[in-house]
């Protein structure tokens, strides 16, 4: 039987194995949340909306159709916390954890799967790199949980509940799941910015990349030993633009609320709320106030920050940041007459170029074909849908209000974006590809009019 399951996962791509393992952990997740105590008493939640949850939960989105302090029990939230683990770490990242604490060999096949679930490019180093993000991210959630503990005991009076509290929102803000149990996301703290700040600390560093995270922990412990220390391409290239798109969502933001929903406000409240929702636009999830107040402009201005998303080999979904500054990069040494992009002594791969526009333009198609099939299916305005589709296609999980009132057929759409952006485009284009072929020929090239 063994065998026979080996010689059928060869037939598979990686990606198509992947996949498989997400769609395992999101039947599992389902089975979890339909569990006798997982609902408070009396509270009855139909299936398709329990595979809503755990979809959202898995692919740490933090879209719900149901509101999650006025439904889940004390129990049904543990199990929240538990599938937001699986879904930011990733399925391979634990499971090839525990396949090392059981001393199981870690093969050939798993380091692919390794390898295509974090976006790495060659296989060395990937079992040291599971180990680094196991412990990198418990000791982010640990310090995370324990601050906000501290800080929610001013507001709830209970150890107990603000434990709670403080567990479940330093996993969701670290995971990026974007779900909350105070039943109105950060609202209830719009005017605490030590809250928020905490809460964008651990965005950000859920966001920013493993890979960075681990080059900065290394740069800080072992700087000393190693004087030849740099820091890699990706590295550099991910923090400047995460911290470009960061400080252009705030300052957009403001200027375009300035004389809109910041009239009258402090000029802390508008830092404050600009930046905290810049953050949150990379995948975080979590709002301190009613989006629904904000101009088109900034909603629209929100959705290209979603559709760009976190970093690669992060917790978050989108296009991902590489990707936009390598679109940007080629347009801008393109538009210079440059056939070869240089970056910081190091010349990147015709190859990655490629790979990133076809990910912009796959996403772009998926995104437009979604909108288009909603529009007719759900009678909604546009700029609401737009914004669902983007968030769900990001892994945000912001909204405009609008989850619950889509149709099953709206539901299963968003549930596939945001499969979608879990598994990310690679993995899915991939999938659609399959297996990759090498050309035993070639014909005589010929140019094309372009423009």
């Amino acid at each position: 039987m063994n065998l026979r399951f080996k010689e059928l996962l060869q037939k598979f791509t990686p990606a198509q194995i992947i996949t498989s393992y997400y769609l395992i952990a999101v039947s599992v997740s389902v089975l979890l949340l339909r569990l006798p105590g997982v609902h408070k008493e009396g509270v009855s939640v139909s299936f398709l909306d329990s595979v809503f949850t755990a979809v959202s939960a898995v692919s740490v989105t933090g879209l719900t159709v149901v509101n999650i302090a006025d439904t889940y029990s004390t129990f049904g939230i543990f199990i929240l916390i538990l599938v937001l683990q699986f879904g930011g770490i990733g399925v391979m990242t634990l499971g090839t954890f525990f396949w090392m604490l059981l001393r199981k060999k870690i093969g050939l096949r798993e380091r692919q799967l390794i390898m295509l679930d974090h976006n790495q490019s060659n296989l060395s180093g990937l079992v040291n790199l599971i180990r680094e993000i196991i412990k990198i991210i418990l000791i982010i959630e640990i310090l995370g949980a324990i601050i906000l503990t501290l800080q929610f005991h001013h507001y709830y009076n209970d150890w107990k509940r603000s434990l709670l509290h403080g567990l479940f929102a330093s996993v969701s803000a670290t995971t990026n799941g974007g779900l909350d149990i105070t039943g109105g996301s950060l609202t209830p703290f719009k005017d605490d910015y030590f809250v928020q700040l905490v809460h964008i600390i651990l965005i950000t560093l859920g966001a920013i990349g493993f890979p960075v995270l681990i080059e900065v922990k290394n740069y800080l412990f072992l700087k000393g030993e190693n004087t030849s220390f740099r820091f890699s391409l990706f590295t550099k290239l991910t923090t400047i633009t995460f911290g470009f798109l960061l400080l252009f969502g705030t300052i957009v933001m403001i200027l375009l609320e300035w004389n809109h929903y910041y009239i009258g406000m402090t000029w802390h409240e508008i830092f404050f709320n600009a930046f905290f929702h810049s953050a949150s636009t990379r995948s975080g999830g979590l709002t301190t106030m009613d989006l629904n107040h904000l101009s088109t402009g900034t909603l629209l201005i929100f959705c290209f920050l979603m559709f760009i998303g976190a970093s690669p080999s992060s917790v978050g979904g989108g296009i991902r940041t590489t990707t936009f500054a390598l679109n940007l990069l080629f347009i801008y040494h393109y538009a210079n007459g440059n056939k070869h992009i240089k970056l910081f002594k190091r010349e990147l791969h015709e190859e990655d170029i490629i790979k990133s526009l076809v990910v912009t333009i796959f996403a772009t198609g998926i995104c437009l074909i979604s909108v288009i099939m909603l529009s007719i299916t759900e009678n909604l305005p546009l700029i609401k849908i737009l914004f669902e589709v983007c968030s769900a296609f990001g892994t945000t999980g912001l909204s405009l209000g609008i989850t619950p009132e889509l149709s099953s057929f709206g539901k299963c759409v968003i549930m596939l974006l945001m499969f979608i952006g879990r598994i990310g485009l690679t993995s899915f284009i991939y999938i659609i590809g399959g297996k990759e072929k090498k050309d035993n020929f070639h014909y005589p090239k010929e140019r094309i009019i372009i423009g």
